[in-house]
């Protein structure tokens, strides 16, 4: 984990990127895995290995991505790729310490968490097996990806262009956090994805706001009006029909969640909030679709705020879908709402003479849409995973019908007909995608006996 963190594996550095890549294919070579490196124009490479064990009758594809999210270094309170363990807030010398360490240290550096330790545990879990002398009950092949962390453009053209090579009988996914309980967890699908970014138009210049206001439209409290007309406090979602292609939960998946044990109190206090939305428990309410407001801007604030009406108001927003819903049916459903609420919608910046006809105009920019997946989890390889998760984990392991965030699972499901499940390990705190990311040092322990529980005892 260590050497993996210190390679600057992130877009901004293609020829870190590069050098991971080569890096993990030496591991695997020195670990008996045939290797090569998938590749697409203007994308890092797909490391690629197999390893076939005597005897075995099924085939499994582990995926991670090796790549992470861009740093800001100044808001670390380390080096993002010079790893630091912590014991709270205090430094460990974890090289030099002697055996057992703490559970509870946390390792710090970018990919940390998302995705290195799944690729570590993997090879941990893979080593651990060979000490004991035990072969793996099934054919290996690994598949590790460089652009997760945008969104993986080329993933769809190399999982196509390469499909006799990843031909297999199950795909698990080393990706995401552990149930907030901590314990060792797996989950069955992940919601898809939707992005847009509307900017609503006012007038073309800032006016001073007590000679025009209440006359002149302010295009943020129309921005404020339609995210109330899009969805309320409690999180639904009130566009007409937005939810009438969703597919229900089997009384499988409704068992599964009744069974997670509620950590809503002890979140609300992490969190500090006050309330929740809605009258669910966490994992239940994600697995309907969500509207998230992710930026607000209109005007300024603070020391810079002016006695002006704003010219403009721009929304991020982000979908999450469900199964059953596509980024095509929930765009068509969100402009249909926008134009009976009498806007004109718009892919431009519009002109004045646009301006004076239409009074409600608004800007769309869609973008990021995958649709979600939730794999059966009752299927004959779904069941032989959960047997082998127990059976590592020493009791039953957590299990999600679907991730509240999105991946793209859906691709693998589509291209290669098989079942997708995942594996994920960080702790929920891990701090992905931001400053000071981090692993908490039981997630990894617990991930290698996964991952080499899966190795070695897997079988349908």
């Amino acid at each position: 984990m260590d050497e993996l963190v210190r390679l600057q594996s992130v877009a901004a550095s293609p020829d870190g990127l590069t050098a991971t890549a080569a890096r993990l294919e030496t591991l695997l070579k020195a670990r008996g895995f045939k290797t090569s490196l998938m590749a697409a124009q203007g994308a890092p490479p797909v490391v690629f290995g197999s390893y076939n064990s005597p005897g075995a009758k099924r085939t499994v594809v582990f995926y991670a991505h090796y790549d992470g999210q861009p740093v800001t270094s100044e808001q670390w309170n380390s080096d993002p790729f010079v790893p630091v363990m912590r014991d709270g807030a205090k430094d460990v010398d974890w090289k030099n310490a002697k055996p057992p360490f703490d559970p509870e240290w946390h390792f710090f550096g970018r990919a940390a968490a998302d995705d290195k330790n799944s690729i570590t545990a993997f090879l941990a879990g893979f080593d651990a097996l060979k000490a004991i002398g035990h072969k793996p009950s099934i054919n290996i092949k690994v598949f590790w990806e460089g652009e997760e962390g945008r969104s993986s453009p080329h993933l769809a053209e190399i999982t196509r262009s390469h499909k006799d090579e990843l031909c297999a009988d199950l795909w698990l996914i080393g990706d995401a956090p552990v149930h907030q309980s901590r314990a060792p967890t797996l989950y069955f699908g992940a919601r898809g994805n939707l992005g847009l970014e509307a900017t609503v138009y006012g007038l073309r210049r800032a006016l001073h706001d007590g000679h025009y206001g209440n006359w002149v439209p302010n295009p943020a409290v129309m921005a404020a009006e339609l995210i109330a007309q899009l969805r309320d406090s409690e999180g639904r979602i009130l566009i007409p029909g937005f939810g009438d292609d969703v597919r229900p939960l089997t009384a499988e998946e409704k068992a599964a969640i009744a069974r997670l044990p509620s950590m809503e109190n002890d979140l609300r206090h992490e969190f500090g909030i006050g309330r929740s939305e809605g009258n669910e428990e966490l994992t239940a309410s994600t697995m309907r679709p969500a509207l998230n407001i992710k930026g607000l801007r209109s005007g300024q604030v603070g020391a810079e705020a002016a006695g002006a009406i704003p010219v403009d108001a721009i929304m991020a927003m982000g979908f999450r879908l469900v199964p059953g819903q596509t980024p095509q049916g929930v765009r068509a459903k969100v402009e249909t709402f926008l134009k009976s609420k009498g806007w004109t919608v718009v892919t431009d910046a519009p002109d004045t003479a646009a301006r004076l006809v239409h009074p409600r105009i608004i800007r769309l920019a869609w973008r990021d849409a995958y649709p979600a997946l939730r794999s059966d989890m009752t299927s004959p390889a779904a069941r032989g995973v959960i047997a082998a998760a127990n059976a590592a984990a020493g009791k039953p392991v957590t299990i999600l019908p679907m991730m509240g965030a999105s991946v793209h699972l859906y691709l693998f499901d589509d291209i290669m007909k098989v079942p997708v499940i995942g594996l994920p390990i960080s702790n929920h705190d891990n701090s992905q995608h931001a400053a000071n990311e981090n692993l908490r040092l039981r997630n990894l322990w617990d991930a290698v006996e996964v991952y080499a529980g899966m190795m070695s005892r897997l079988n349908w």
